[in-house]
């Protein structure tokens, strides 16, 4: 008997895990659009508005986006930073911040009780409809950004990045770091802050993810709370196209250290891209799956040249980079960019066996109900999903979608979106620092 109470457990629990939210979808009268996902189970609520007012919105002022971001938690409506946090610390709500290279958020997590919300919504929505953005905070957020970068820098990992999507999208506004640059930064005052965040937090520019333990009355309540105040404004004009890579390029910088980064590169996805299924299973084999893909084989497995070495895409407003990487010895360096290369060009070529892709199919089929197994995650979800534009069945479609991918559906997205033959390859070690336009790796 206790044996099978235990199976029809775990076959309750499975077909919970297999089922996938059910996204409601509308729009305020300012223009904010609002999905929303009812989870009664625990009394929470967890809400994120996203604005489309991160890095790429900077223009010629990289850091603009996330210092302002940064400063709406520090003073609002004539209440000091230390107020506005003791406000949420007495109800027991958690608030964070961020601002990436394509969207900046504020998030909140609350008791669902109808009186606390209430109070943590009123006390962000100050945030979002009445920055102050006083001088004493500015200078402050701006003195701890410029410390992060100088913090940074210092970092073969973080140089290596910057330095590729500097190469990756030259004037386009992926270019620059989101934390923006020492002469930036100090170049910002206040009412820069404050003209960026008037002409971005409007209702138009707003997304409004919900999950939590509310019917759709109450989080139409707090959706009208949070952002109902906003103007409705209109939303940035779409970003250019990135540009396209004519020519392998390789880049060199000196960086002490025992070991060097190496990161090869190339614009290739967007969110929503017809072929991002066939490219996602295609790079678990190529350098997503940790250590059973081919690169991590090939790289650390057969010839013990790095700890680890991967591949990632990563999807963006316009199309972000595919990346491979890699740290190994200096000594070294030459050597398994080498084989990080040959492995690239004979998986475009080639393409992954029909056995491969029935493996990796299995498993992203498998693990799929852990990635939507929280509110937290969900959240993360919806939030995508409005923000980019995706289908509201997105979740729905997720296995059919990966179950349809092909060895040749693959090899097709590959040959038709990769050029092995164009990476931009970044090396950040102590090896000579040097530009080599040609594609070839120097001496």
């Amino acid at each position: 008997m206790i044996r099978l109470a235990s199976v029809l457990l775990l076959c309750a629990f499975a077909g919970a895990a297999l089922a996938t939210p059910r996204i409601q979808q509308w729009s305020t009268a300012n223009g904010a659009q609002v999905y929303f996902v009812p989870a009664p189970g625990i009394p929470m609520v967890d809400v994120r508005v996203v604005f489309d007012a991160a890095a790429s919105r900077d223009g010629d002022q990289p850091g603009l986006a996330k210092l302002s971001i940064g400063m709406l938690n520090e003073g609002a409506a004539g209440l000091t930073a230390t107020q506005l946090t003791e406000r949420l610390d007495d109800l027991g709500a958690e608030l964070s911040l961020q601002a990436l290279r394509d969207m900046a958020y504020i998030q909140l997590r609350s008791l669902s009780d109808p009186d606390i919300l209430a109070a943590g919504v009123d006390t962000v929505a100050l945030m979002l409809t009445a920055p102050d953005v006083p001088q004493d905070a500015f200078d402050r957020v701006r003195n701890q950004m410029l410390v992060g970068l100088r913090y940074t820098q210092q970092k073969a990992g973080s140089r290596a990045g910057d330095a590729l999507f500097a190469e990756l999208y030259d004037s386009h506004p992926y270019a620059h770091p989101d934390d923006g640059t020492e002469e930036s930064l100090n170049a910002l005052t206040p009412d820069h802050a404050r003209a960026f965040l008037a002409k971005h937090l409007v209702g138009a520019n707003a997304i409004v993810a919900i999950v939590g333990d509310l019917d759709r009355a109450g989080a139409e309540r707090l959706a009208d709370g949070l952002v109902g105040k906003l103007p409705r404004g209109e939303r940035p004009a779409p970003l250019p196209a990135p540009p396209a890579p004519a020519e392998a390029r390789t880049l060199r910088l000196e960086h002490p250290g025992q070991q060097t980064h190496i990161l090869l590169g190339q614009p290739v996805a967007s969110r929503g891209d017809p072929d991002w299924f066939p490219l996602y299973v295609g790079n678990q084999i190529l350098g997503g799956g940790g250590l059973t893909s081919r690169l991590s084989d090939e790289v650390r497995q057969q010839r013990g040249l790095a700890y680890s070495a991967g591949s990632a895409f990563t999807p963006m407003r316009v199309a972000g980079p595919f990346l491979l990487s890699a740290q190994t010895r200096n000594d070294q360096t030459d050597q398994a960019l080498t084989v990080m290369r040959d492995t690239l060009r004979r998986f475009v070529a080639e393409g992954p066996t029909p056995e491969e892709v029935d493996a990796t199919r299995k498993n992203l089929r498998g693990g799929f109900p852990l990635r939507i197994a929280s509110n937290g995650k969900i959240l993360d979800y919806i939030a995508m999903i409005g923000f980019y534009g995706l289908p509201l069945d997105y979740l729905d479609q997720f296995d059919a979608n990966i179950a349809a991918v092909t060895a040749e559906s693959v090899r097709d997205a590959f040959q038709r979106r990769v050029d092995p033959e164009r990476m931009t390859t970044v090396l950040v070690g102590n090896g000579v620092a040097q530009a080599d336009r040609n594609g070839q790796t120097p001496p």
